[in-house]
């Protein structure tokens, strides 16, 4: 029986579970993900493994933070005046927002901390700085 190696592309469903328990994302509800092992689309921890599982294999992985979306950076926190955002937008903790990068990419920000005159924004991963768990059940390897 052939095993997932380095360049497989697989198809996999997934449940990843923060620490708590709680569920953050699944893929039982929709199609499986096909990926291809090697291109960095995958966190490394994610990718490492989905190694050596054979179709229909089900397993839970633990997955530390440093091999999900890193550390939490506080470099990526910034201040903005309240003066720029949209009118329209009261800030609460917790908010999601989307900045345009000079390259025209977008970025996911979140509200950290509402002041009186500014806010703090948070330009991390959500999931950056947790440790997760996996649960994967291989589908197709091709």
């Amino acid at each position: 029986m052939s095993k997932v190696k380095e360049n497989d592309t697989v198809e996999v469903h997934y449940t990843g579970k923060l620490q708590n328990g709680e569920v953050f994302d699944s893929s039982l509800e929709r199609e499986p993900i096909k990926v291809t092992l090697g291109q960095k689309s995958l966190i490394p921890g994610f990718e490492k493994g989905l190694l050596d599982m054979a179709v229909n294999e089900k397993k839970t992985i633990v997955i530390p933070m440093e091999e999900a979306y890193g550390d939490i950076n506080k470099e990526l926190f910034q201040e903005v005046p309240k003066a720029d955002l949209p009118q329209e937008i009261k800030p609460e903790v917790g908010m999601g927002l989307m900045a345009q990068n000079a390259d025209g990419t977008e970025r996911q920000l979140r509200i950290a901390d509402v002041k009186e005159e500014s806010i703090i924004i948070d330009a991390n991963h959500p999931l950056a700085g947790q440790e997760l768990t996996f649960d994967l059940e291989l589908v197709a390897i091709s």
